[in-house]
Formats: C-alpha cells, sequence, structure tokens
C-alpha cells in the first residue's frame, strides 16, 4: 500500500482505503477505494456541503469524484505516479444528498505515457454520471 494510502478498518467504511495528503482531495471528500472482483470500486457518501443551491450534489465536487477515481484506477494497474490530461463527464441524473455514490472504471488503451480510462458512477443503482479520461505517467514513464 503506498504511503498515502490508508486502510479503514472500522465504521462505514471499514475494508476501504482512502487517499490522504493531496489537500484538495482532503478538503472536498472524503472519497475510498477497494477492489471487488477484480475491479477497482470508489465510492462517497454526499454530505450537505457537497450541494448545490438546488440541493443537490454540485457539478463540479462529481468531476472531483471521478478525477479521484481515475487515480485510484492507476494505482492498482501499477501506475501510482500520474497528472490528469484530460477529464470529461457526461451528468445521466441529479443526486440528492445523502445518497451513496459508488463509480467503476476500466483500463481502454495504454501507450507508453498514457492511460486512457473510463467510468461510471452510480447513486443508488441508477446511472448517474458517465466519464473518461486520459492519465500521463510522471516523468513520461
Amino acid at each position: 500500500m503506498p504511503p498515502y494510502e490508508i486502510a479503514i478498518d472500522e465504521g462505514e467504511w471499514a475494508g476501504w482505503s482512502s487517499s490522504r495528503g493531496d489537500p484538495f482531495a482532503d478538503g472536498t471528500g472524503p472519497f475510498y477505494h477497494r477492489v471487488e472482483n477484480d475491479a477497482v470500486v470508489c465510492a462517497m457518501r454526499v454530505e450537505p456541503r457537497h450541494l448545490n443551491g438546488g440541493g443537490a450534489f454540485h457539478g463540479g465536487a462529481m468531476m472531483t469524484f471521478a478525477d479521484y477515481c481515475l487515480f485510484a484506477l492507476a494505482g492498482a494497474l501499477g501506475d501510482p505516479h500520474t497528472v490528469t490530461v484530460s477529464l470529461r463527464g457526461d451528468y445521466l441524473g441529479s443526486v440528492p444528498g445523502g445518497a451513496l455514490l459508488t463509480a467503476k472504471g476500466e483500463l481502454t488503451r495504454r501507450t507508453r505515457s498514457m492511460s486512457f480510462l473510463r467510468g461510471l458512477v452510480t447513486a443508488e443503482d441508477q446511472s448517474v454520471f458517465a466519464f473518461d479520461g486520459i492519465l500521463k505517467r510522471a516523468g513520461g514513464q
């Protein structure tokens, strides 16, 4: 487990891991991830501070969660040091406060220095956000 990753062993998130040490993600999360059936799953619980003025999960918070998921997936694939080149998303539905968000993703292509990934976020088993992104391995590795 990388030094910035912590294992959660109690409460709602027992059995999950979370990354710490990124000031932005630490302030916007918390976000969690684990491996289920050989696939990385990310999750978060929507809190009141994540809501927009209309009482739904904020679109910027959704993009932040999707970005976290890209990095969790890349880390599981052996690329712990990457930077986002591109992140695109399609909003498919509204998410209320208190909802449990989960996301799964997959690698679609890999080059010498880039990983191309896509994923889907669900809330209470409803698809709410589809995303794809490109991550560059740090140092062009």
